[in-house]
């Protein structure tokens, strides 16, 4: 009995665990087909071009009467994580970027290649996923906010290993149009995905067992530079660093009166720069 669940329960096991090698390769075979390839690119840009859109009106008309900007500048006023505003005209640059790859992906070498069809359906539901984030986060859900960011996240950080950032080498054009764009964008979203979780808990009137709001960021700053010196150290990826050094550094000058704050953002990023500078020259050499 135990012998005959045991195969039972390691077939099922086997055949959940092939499911996603199964609906891959269907995914495949359908995308063979030229007018699924061309639908797949098309709605890519639509997408991307949908959420720039969603994004705009939000902040014009935003849903519960405030706009992302208004509500961090107001409701969530004491999350001391969250970058001076500056910080975030850094969306023209990403929305640029995903349009530039948007257009980019359209070309009949992108469409015929199969590591694009994979990209195109995760950017799609990241940009899905972002949608229904400002949508949260205006109606001030903060914590389906955070669902929803993570909801981004994921999708992301999947392009970004089948990118192969730091371990293929392409050409200055190339690296401009499929790396960049999601480096950047991935590591916004990561910064952004720390001020969410610490917006949700401000929100949700969390004690923080007792430790200062000042603690708590530097301590969140600390987690997030050890995630950013895996990227530096393992893919060696530029862009990626500089977006968090120019995060980083938002939020150390958002406070000059918070040593605590704006001494480990400082350290934090210039221990980046330099293990990214390390590591590069290294593998130059």
């Amino acid at each position: 009995m135990v012998r005959t669940s045991t195969y039972i329960l390691s077939l099922a096991l086997g055949n959940a665990l092939s499911y996603p090698n199964v609906l891959g390769d269907i995914f495949d075979e359908i995308m063979q087909n030229s007018e699924p390839r061309q639908g797949l690119a098309i709605a890519t840009l639509l997408a991307i071009i949908a959420t720039l859109a969603v994004n705009t009106l939000s902040n014009i008309f935003p849903l519960g009467g405030q706009n992302v900007g208004t509500i961090a500048n107001t409701v969530l006023s004491g999350v001391l994580i969250t970058p001076a505003n500056y910080a975030f005209i850094i969306w023209g640059l990403i929305y640029v970027e995903l349009i530039a790859y948007g257009i980019y992906q359209l070309g009949p070498t992108q469409q015929r290649n199969p590591k694009f069809w994979r990209i195109n359906s995760l950017l799609i539901t990241a940009c899905i996923a972002q949608v229904f984030w400002i949508f949260c986060f205006t109606l001030k859900l903060f914590a389906l906010s955070v669902v929803m960011m993570l909801a981004i996240l994921v999708p992301l950080l999947l392009i970004y290993r089948k990118l192969g950032v730091g371990e293929v080498r392409l050409s200055t054009k190339r690296r401009w149009l499929e790396q960049i764009p999601f480096s950047i964008y991935t590591a916004w979203i990561s910064v952004a995905t720390i001020v969410n979780v610490a917006s949700a808990l401000y929100a949700a009137e969390w004690s923080g067992w007792g430790i200062s709001g000042a603690v708590w960021t530097a301590i969140m700053l600390v987690v997030g530079g050890v995630v950013a010196s895996f990227i530096a150290v393992g893919f060696r990826d530029v862009a990626f660093i500089l977006v968090f050094a120019w995060a980083y550094g938002a939020i150390a000058l958002r406070h000059p009166d918070s040593p605590t704050i704006w001494i480990t953002a400082v350290a934090v990023t210039l221990l980046l720069l330099g293990v990214l500078a390390y590591r590069r020259l290294n593998t130059e050499v």
